[in-house]
């Protein structure tokens, strides 16, 4: 092909300013969507699009931890996933539902975790000090009139915020965790009882002998216990896969303990049964069918609680963003939209397979439990 010196010098032209025109395009289509820093703060770099993601200062500074904007309303959700020191990945699938609705969501690494710095400092792990955290990313996020969602370890973290900081808050999820750690521990109990016999053997022989790093009780947990009661799907979402290669195990076994049978950190004997009538944000506690904590516990919690409603997902476990996907993701847009009823997409249109029925209808009116 032959291009001679004044095709050359039109299509250079016409090249530079075509170029010059598209930054100023995508500036302003981005201008609602992407956070930018416009002052130093020795974290984040000024005047550089970081397709919504943010580094907090926590511990009065000391360390960063990650967040990541995505979706642009006037609700603002921000998203605490469970563990201990698991990741936010696995929550990935509300990209998928909240921001198409209008949502503007936050995911965010805890300290420890991830994409957030990861010290090497014992002391910092204890719910007290992840309480703070939790308050520190609000500020830093700028968050006010917010929604707290925080599901398993997360949902213990929201109740404790809510407890202390809630008049920071919009909404409130409280998603597949109980009140106490005592009835969550009853809860996996019931479910274990029901392996196999040659699996419950010898599990309890490995749980005897505190043989926790066997090859066989990691086997027996992921190949028995936990597509009962983690997730039910067959393969594993890849972010659910995702989240597990990236668990910080010193975290987990300092909080939780060795294994998700037995609790025996710091988070032994947690129970705020007593104190959830203290709660009064409007609050959706969602629990499932085959989950790790009993749904008579979510529906308790939700009749302790003087505006709130449980919701209890059929075909669901631990996972249940994930595993019984259309009614889990139908009843949470329904109570966001009842928080904030402003121009959202409608709930039928944003969860696969659903259909408006008069499940769907129930929030905070007479029906408080939903299923």
């Amino acid at each position: 092909m032959n291009i001679n010196s004044n095709d050359r010098r039109n299509f250079i032209l016409g090249s530079t300013l075509a170029l010059a025109a598209t930054p100023l395009v995508h500036a302003k289509a981005a201008t609602t969507n992407d956070v930018v820093t416009t002052v130093p703060d020795g974290i984040n770099p000024v005047g550089v699009r970081t397709a919504g993601v943010r580094m907090i200062p926590v511990v009065g500074g000391k360390y960063k931890v990650w967040t990541k904007r995505v979706g642009s309303g006037t609700t603002k959700i921000l998203l605490l996933h469970g563990g201990p020191a698991f990741s936010h990945e696995y929550l990935e699938a509300m990209a998928s539902f909240l921001p198409p609705a209008g949502y503007e969501i936050y995911f965010y690494d805890q300290l420890g975790v991830n994409n957030s710095d990861q010290p090497d400092d014992p002391s910092l792990w204890t719910l007290a000090r992840y309480l703070e955290e939790v308050e520190e990313v609000r500020k830093g996020l700028g968050l006010q009139n917010f929604v707290l969602y925080g599901h398993s370890w997360g949902g213990m973290l929201a109740i404790e915020y809510a407890l202390k900081y809630q008049v920071n808050l919009k909404g409130l999820v409280i998603s597949n965790m109980a009140a106490s750690i005592q009835a969550y521990l009853t809860r996996v109990a019931s479910i274990k009882a029901k392996l196999p016999g040659p699996q419950l053997q010898k599990l309890n022989e490995l749980e005897s002998s505190k043989d926790y790093d066997n090859p066989e009780y990691e086997r027996i947990m992921m190949e028995f216990m936990y597509p009962q009661m983690i997730c039910r799907l067959t393969p594993w979402p890849e972010a659910v896969v995702r989240t597990f290669k990236h668990v910080n195990k010193s975290i987990y076994a300092l909080m939780q303990g060795p294994s998700e049978l037995e609790v025996l950190g710091n988070l032994r004997g947690w129970d705020r049964w007593d104190q959830l009538r203290n709660i009064k944000t409007r609050t959706l506690v969602m629990g499932a069918h085959y989950d790790e904590m009993d749904p008579a516990d979510i529906r308790r919690m939700a009749e302790l609680m003087p505006n709130a409603k449980a919701v209890i997902c059929p075909h669901g476990s631990h996972l249940a963003m994930w595993d019984d996907q259309a009614i889990y993701f139908r009843h949470l847009l329904d109570f966001l939209s009842r928080l904030a009823p402003a121009k959202q997409a409608s709930v039928a249109s944003l969860t696969p397979g659903c259909q408006p029925d008069p499940i769907s209808q129930c929030c905070d009116h007479v029906p408080r439990i939903c299923s």
